[in-house]
């Protein structure tokens, strides 16, 4: 049943739903050499540390209109960083209409809603693979909240907040909340797919896979860069240095990568 916004904020009580984002980003890199690798991980730990981080995620909290109540960040050794914050109630008010709509949300600038107590993470996995060549970094966000605004309306600005070859993406509404007569919500806002979260300009450099299970209000998106460049894949020279064989084997490698990432299975050496 589609609702109006006047219609969704007629409730008995507060909104108790639950709306969870998971949004897994992965970027890939070939790293012949052991100093090519340390280097490699070294520009990652620099380039994600738990310090840009936290700004990511406070900026994700303006998005959905969170306060921030408690930071807990922490940089690892050998190498990765992870953190928390929870969040709370934020000062707006105003329920504003766009944010029921099936659209990309806003970079940083304007605060759009409201929630009550939830919670917002990161952790990153650098890694890389001694004899294959092939290094990796992926981050994981979740993005949790209560209340009337979607967490969803914060993925525009995550995707532009890392280089990535692949995502994965989930959102998830669980719990109920119930209207002025008691009858019970299982969802308060219309959805389709994850992709409508999305910009054009974003979709047109991936390929895009759904699977969703409407009843149950999961969605799932996964996406692969489609051009590929060995120049971006390359860390500190271009493919003008390698021989026509070694771009064939390291193409083939990282493909077969990022192939293997985005179905979620191995594929067998031929």
């Amino acid at each position: 049943m589609e609702l109006t916004p006047e219609q969704r904020i007629e409730l008995h009580g507060f909104n108790n739903l639950t709306k969870s984002l998971s949004f897994n980003m992965y970027d890939i890199c070939y790293t012949k050499t052991k100093e090519e690798r340390e280097a490699y991980i070294e520009y990652i730990d620099e380039e994600y540390s738990a310090e840009r981080l936290t700004k990511i995620l406070k900026s994700v909290s303006d998005i959905i209109g969170a306060h921030v109540l408690n930071i807990a960040q922490q940089d690892y050794e050998p190498q990765g960083a992870s953190v928390t914050m929870l969040v709370s109630e934020g000062p707006v008010v105003e329920v504003p209409t766009e944010s029921y709509n099936e659209s990309p949300g806003p970079l940083p600038g304007s605060v759009v809603m409201q929630l009550d107590k939830s919670h917002i993470t990161v952790h990153t996995y650098p890694e890389y693979h001694p004899s294959e060549g092939i290094s990796t970094f992926r981050a994981d966000i979740d993005v949790s909240t209560c209340g009337e605004i979607s967490p969803l309306k914060a993925l525009n600005f995550l995707i532009h907040s890392f280089d990535t070859d692949i995502m994965t993406i989930d959102y998830r509404v669980r719990g109920f909340t119930r209207d002025k007569d008691g009858h019970k919500l299982f969802i308060d806002h219309n959805i389709s797919s994850i992709q409508n979260y999305i910009p054009e300009e974003v979709k047109n450099e991936f390929d895009m896979i759904d699977v969703n299970i409407y009843q149950s209000h999961i969605f799932h998106t996964k996406c692969r860069i489609r051009d590929f460049d060995l120049n971006n894949y390359l860390f500190g020279y271009t493919k003008e240095k390698l021989d026509p064989e070694e771009v064939e084997e390291i193409t083939e490698r990282l493909t077969t990568e990022m192939d293997e990432i985005f179905y979620g299975t191995n594929f067998e050496s031929v």
